[in-house]
């Protein structure tokens, strides 16, 4: 089969590698459809893990092999995959931090080599661990609506971290693909949210997917618009869903006591910040992380998603064939003005098929 495999900093190579073995507890997928997330462009671009691997995790596609002790699926299945999935009984999850359990920590889905996701080859092996984490994709919906569960999971979760009530007002610094789902959701929870980026584009796109105001970033009195528009008072909360931190700092600064500012975007480490740490705790500023996805909302996001509550089709505004990957990392790397997300497109629609086999 093909397969993009990472090879050393920014070295992308289309190889020939054997189709992935499976055990019985496994299966084995076709890609149809991956989509380029900024973690694994950090990787490529940093050298930040050992090669080779063939990265991709957004991924989904049709199921062409099921172990003989696989229940619940089919060969011809059409499913959304997720590389992650906690073993629901250690010590973090049992406090519902599901991104620190060991096993949640551990990659179940490979095309070869160190398991990385994967996606950016023609077949995946899905490990038995990450089994809980595969959703059937209904018959009208896209591979591409497949691919965007993964991160709609990660950003429900966020938004859910944040905590709030319907009527608070929140800032959603940066309106990427990350950025407007942020925009959306907590709009569809009822806040009101002040947009920024520094894209005239993105804050038109902006207002279309549910925020109240769209700001330049990049405008001198900047802070004195988000201060007119909460009265003075402040803002209940801010997501940064931008790698910066002087934003996260600005975001500090414009929350009211007791707010929360929630940091998305920083997963690269090694980098210091100086922080104000008598906001944290005088005025009870909350400092929050959130990282990667939570299995427990898969089936609110498949509802949000596939009945199109939360149409991500329009986010999807580039696709690259599978030997185009690093054009497709590039492209995402650098946004254009008319780029959002970018999806590497491995294998056409499909439908579900009739049919079962097993092995």
């Amino acid at each position: 089969m093909r397969a993009m495999v990472y090879r050393g900093v920014n070295d992308l190579r289309l190889e020939t590698l054997p189709v992935p073995r499976t055990g019985p507890g496994e299966l084995l997928v076709r890609v149809a459809a991956c989509g380029v997330c900024p973690t694994d462009i950090k990787k490529i671009h940093y050298g930040t893990v050992p090669p080779p691997r063939v990265f991709g995790h957004e991924t989904a596609g049709t199921i062409v092999r099921v172990g003989a002790r696989v229940t619940g699926f089919a060969v011809g299945d059409r499913v959304a995959l997720h590389h992650h999935v906690p073993c629901m009984e250690c010590h973090a999850c049992r406090h519902g931090t599901f991104a620190q359990c060991a096993q949640y920590k551990r990659t179940g889905i490979t095309a070869g080599f160190e398991p990385a996701g994967g996606g950016y080859a023609d077949y995946v092996r899905v490990m038995s661990f990450v089994l809980p984490g595969v959703v059937r994709i209904p018959a009208r919906n896209t591979f591409a609506e497949g691919a965007l569960q993964e991160p709609v999971n990660t950003v429900l979760k966020g938004v859910l971290r944040l905590g709030g009530l319907p009527g608070d007002t929140v800032l959603v610094a940066g309106q990427g693909p990350i950025g407007l789902l942020f925009t959306r959701l907590l709009a569809l929870h009822g806040w009101r949210v002040i947009a920024s980026d520094l894209l005239p584009a993105r804050l038109r796109l902006a207002r279309q997917w549910g925020a109240q105001w769209a700001l330049r970033a990049d405008a001198p009195d900047f802070a004195d618009q988000v201060r007119r528009l909460t009265k003075r008072t402040g803002l209940d909360a801010a997501v940064v869903a931008v790698p910066v931190d002087a934003v996260v700092l600005q975001a500090q600064d414009l929350v009211r006591g007791g707010g929360r500012v929630l940091v998305f975007a920083h997963t690269r480490r090694g980098v210091a910040t100086e922080l104000d740490l008598a906001k944290i705790c005088v005025d009870e500023k909350d400092l929050l992380g959130s990282y990667s996805s939570d299995v427990t909302l898969q089936k609110q996001v498949a509802r949000l998603v596939f009945s199109r509550q939360l149409d991500v089709r329009a986010l999807v505004t580039h696709e690259f064939p599978l030997e185009a990957t690093a054009a497709a990392v590039a492209l995402a790397a650098k946004p254009q003005p008319d780029s959002l997300k970018v999806m590497v497109r491995v294998a056409p629609e499909t439908r579900p098929a009739a049919r079962s086999s097993r092995d």
